[in-house]
Order: C-alpha cells, then sequence, then structure tokens
C-alpha cells in the first residue's frame, strides 16, 4: 500500500467513526433530553466536515503544481479550515446562549439518564479507536493532515469527557449539571473555532510566525560563506513552507563555491525545518574582497583586454594610487587601445573607493599558435654573443627562440653575480633586452636573471 493510501485510508476510518458517534449522541441526546450530548454532537458533525476537508487536502496536495497553482493545492485545506471555524463559531455561540436560558428554566419533566451515559462512553470509545488508527499511520507516514486530525481527536476526548461529567451529575440529582457541561462545551468550541479562523486567516494572507522568519535568517547567517542575508521571503500552502532567501556572497568564490555555499543554506533549513522547499538566490559583493583582486576582475571584464597582469595598488593619505599592466591586440591602434584604457579606468574608479590615479601600461598580446614552430639556432647564438659582452652575467643559461607569426619571441635564462641589487640587475637586464631588439626586428624579450 503507498503512504498515500496509508493516508487516506487512515482519515477515511477517522471520518466513519465520528458520523457514527455523532448519529449516537444525536439520536440518544435529543431523546433524553441531555444538551450537553446534543452540543457534543454537533461537535462531532462539525469535526467530521474538518476531517472531510483533510481527507480531501490529502488527495489533493499529491497533485503537483500546475500553471494557476504554482505554490501546490494546499491552500485548500487552509480554506476549508477557515469556513470550518466560522461554522463552529457561529453554532457555539448558539449553544452558550442556549445554555444561559435554560438556566432560567423550570426543571424539566425529562433528564438525561442512563442511556445518555452510555451515548457518552460509545463516543469516548470511538475517539480512542481514532486516536489508534491515526497513530499507526503517523508511524508510517509523515503527514499534516493526519497530524491535525490526530490533535482533533485529543480535543474531542477532553469535550465528550466533560458532557458525561454533566451528564452523571444529572443523573445523581443536579438536574443543572447538564446545561454547567453544554455551557463550558460551547465556550471551548468557541474559544477553538476563534483559533482556527485566526491560524487559517493568517495562513490564507501569506502571514508566518515572527520567531520562524528570525529562524530561518539564523540559519542562513551561520551558514559558512554567507556575507549578509539580504531577505527571507516564507510563504505557508497546507502541510508545504515555501522559502525564499536571497544572499550576498563574496565576488572572489567561484561559481561552483556559490554553488555550494548556496546548497548548504538549502540543507541547513531543511534540516530544521519540516517539509521546506526552499529556493536560494545569491547575489555576489566586494565588500572585504582584495582591492587587487577588484581591479583584476574588473580589468579582464572590458571588451578588447586579453591579459592582465602586475597588478598594484596601495594606499596614501590623499587615496588609492593604482598600476597594471594590460595586453590588448597587437594589432590595434593607439587610440582604439586607449578607449580600452579609459574604459578600464572607469570600472575600476566605480568599484573601488577613494581612487587617486590609475595608471595602466598598454602592451601588446601574443597569442600561442597550437603548433609552434621550431627554435631559430641562429638567433640564438646572435643573443647569446650579445649578452656575452656584460661581465656581471656568469652565465648564459637556455635561450628560447619562438616564430610567433611575424615576431620572434626570445625567452633567455641569465645567472648574475649573486651581490648584485635588483635594481643594478634591472638595469642590465633592461640594456640587454634593448640592444637585442635593436639587432633583431620585431623581437619581444624576457630575460629571467638568477644568482650564479
Amino acid at each position: 500500500m503507498s503512504l498515500q493510501n496509508i493516508k487516506t485510508n487512515a482519515l477515511k476510518i477517522s471520518l466513519a467513526v465520528i458520523l457514527s458517534a455523532f448519529a449516537v449522541e444525536f439520536l440518544i441526546g435529543v431523546t433524553s433530553n441531555s444538551l450537553a450530548l446534543v452540543t457534543d454532537s454537533v461537535h462531532a458533525i462539525l469535526d467530521s466536515i474538518v476531517t472531510a476537508i483533510l481527507l480531501i487536502a490529502a488527495k489533493w496536495s499529491s497533485k503537483p503544481a500546475d500553471k494557476e497553482h504554482t505554490y501546490g493545492h494546499g491552500k485548500i485545506e487552509t480554506l476549508g479550515s477557515f469556513i470550518a471555524g466560522i461554522i463552529i463559531l457561529l453554532i457555539s455561540s448558539f449553544f452558550i446562549y442556549e445554555s444561559i436560558s435554560r438556566f432560567q428554566e423550570p426543571k424539566p419533566e425529562v433528564l438525561p439518564g442512563v442511556l445518555a451515559i452510555i451515548a457518552a462512553v460509545y463516543t469516548l470509545g470511538s475517539i480512542f479507536f481514532r486516536i489508534v488508527i491515526l497513530e499507526r499511520a503517523l508511524k508510517k507516514t509523515e503527514g499534516s493532515t493526519l497530524r491535525v486530525d490526530l490533535y482533533h481527536a485529543f480535543m474531542d476526548m477532553g469535550a465528550t469527557s466533560v458532557a458525561l461529567v454533566g451528564i452523571v451529575f444529572v443523573t445523581l440529582g443536579f438536574y443543572q449539571g447538564d446545561y454547567i457541561a453544554a455551557l463550558i462545551l460551547g465556550g471551548l468550541l468557541f474559544a477553538l473555532s476563534l483559533k482556527l479562523i485566526h491560524k487559517s486567516g493568517l495562513e490564507l494572507t501569506d502571514a508566518v510566525p515572527a520567531n520562524m522568519v528570525k529562524r530561518v535568517q539564523d540559519i542562513v547567517s551561520n551558514t559558512p560563506g554567507v556575507m549578509k542575508t539580504e531577505s527571507v521571503l516564507i510563504r505557508r500552502s497546507g502541510s508545504d513552507i515555501f522559502t525564499e532567501i536571497t544572499i550576498t556572497l563574496s565576488a572572489a568564490s567561484s561559481f561552483e563555491e556559490a554553488h555550494k555555499i548556496s546548497a548548504n543554506v538549502e540543507k541547513n533549513i531543511k534540516n530544521s525545518i519540516a517539509n521546506s522547499n526552499v529556493t536560494v538566490n545569491f547575489k555576489p559583493t566586494w565588500k572585504d574582497v582584495p582591492s587587487d583582486y577588484i581591479i583584476n576582475n574588473v580589468a579582464n571584464l572590458v571588451p578588447g583586454v586579453k591579459g592582465i597582469h602586475n597588478v598594484s595598488s596601495f594606499n596614501a593619505e590623499n587615496g588609492v594610487f593604482i598600476s597594471l599592466h594590460v595586453m590588448v591586440d597587437r594589432n590595434m591602434s593607439l587610440e582604439d587601445a586607449h578607449r580600452v584604457s579609459d574604459e578600464i579606468e572607469s570600472q575600476i574608479k566605480k568599484s573601488v573607493t577613494n581612487v587617486n590615479h590609475i595608471t595602466i601600461h598598454l602592451e601588446p598580446y601574443i597569442s600561442i599558435p597550437d603548433s609552434i614552430p621550431v627554435e631559430d639556432i641562429t638567433i640564438e647564438e646572435q643573443v647569446t654573443k650579445i649578452i656575452k659582452e656584460y661581465p656581471k652575467v656568469k652565465k648564459v643559461g637556455r635561450v628560447i627562440t619562438l616564430h610567433l607569426q611575424d615576431i620572434f619571441k626570445v625567452d633567455i635564462d641569465c645567472s648574475f653575480e649573486k651581490d648584485l641589487s635588483i635594481e643594478e640587475v634591472h638595469d642590465i637586464v633592461s640594456e640587454i633586452e634593448t640592444k637585442i631588439k635593436n639587432q633583431i626586428k620585431n623581437a619581444i624579450v624576457t630575460i629571467h636573471p638568477e644568482p650564479s
């Protein structure tokens, strides 16, 4: 048997038992002139309406969401509870009025007797049977409709017990005990109806307990990686709770990291709140992200930029000073490259606060082909000869010369005296690079210095 069938079968049995109790209490209540028994029988028929609504809701709740019901069909249960609450309110008001009126009337000729006691005992037995059936079903399948009907059964047991006590008092000679029991039952039904109307009305207007919102906010805020909880939207549809969260994540997070954080938020909420359907939206923020990372990401997004390197920034009293190297297409005109540079400056100033000055060094971008030509031995010999003119270069390592399109890319490893300052090494390297470029047309030179 499917879980859905277990749920509906339990509610069907509960409904049948309630209707049998109503028939016994109402017939014997009218016959024995027991207002308490008649009041309890009306309580039973109203419970049967609620159970019927729960039964319908259990069937409809299994239907998937459609174009007209994007959150499912759970509100049908809430609407039914709201209507049932109004009906209970009206009838309980009538029984309160009737109980008070009968206190002023003379002693009735017909009083409840043993038959009324038997009817009340039968009802208590039927309620106990309902509780057993519903508890067994709940052990096999979770369902709010079953739990609601179980709570109703426990309340019914209390109400019928009050009616039974009143009837026993009448049997012992205190005839007004029946009216007192009916008055107490009417008051209980009145309070129950107000509670049911209030709860259903809140759900119909999508109100949720403030402590639930606070609970979700705490869960989200305590999830590692979440920088800020922007908004928490919660609505209930029957037994389902739909939660939509918007969180702020570090812009330095990769998409994979952002997805993992969002999945953890969803898992944590579902583990804490049953029947939750969670949607997590995330947006990036540059707050607390290092400036160099922001600059690199912002500049790379500008059209025409082929690559970014050597990004640096430092704070001074009069603002932030930024420098970076930007590679663009080697055939791009200076005018077009300057436009790219201006756009980079504009985007950086939007993302980094208190910028004083930005220095952008434009460089030609060289694409590496899939198949690299064989190294040019002649050029390597020429380069080695130039380097040997500098005595502070102790050793010339490997010289790699690659012919890329119409240019030569020359990469050189050199060993220098270990006591030289980095400034002295830089000056020698720059001079060597310049001499090589003067002798080899379209050469791009990179020298890697290391201590001998």
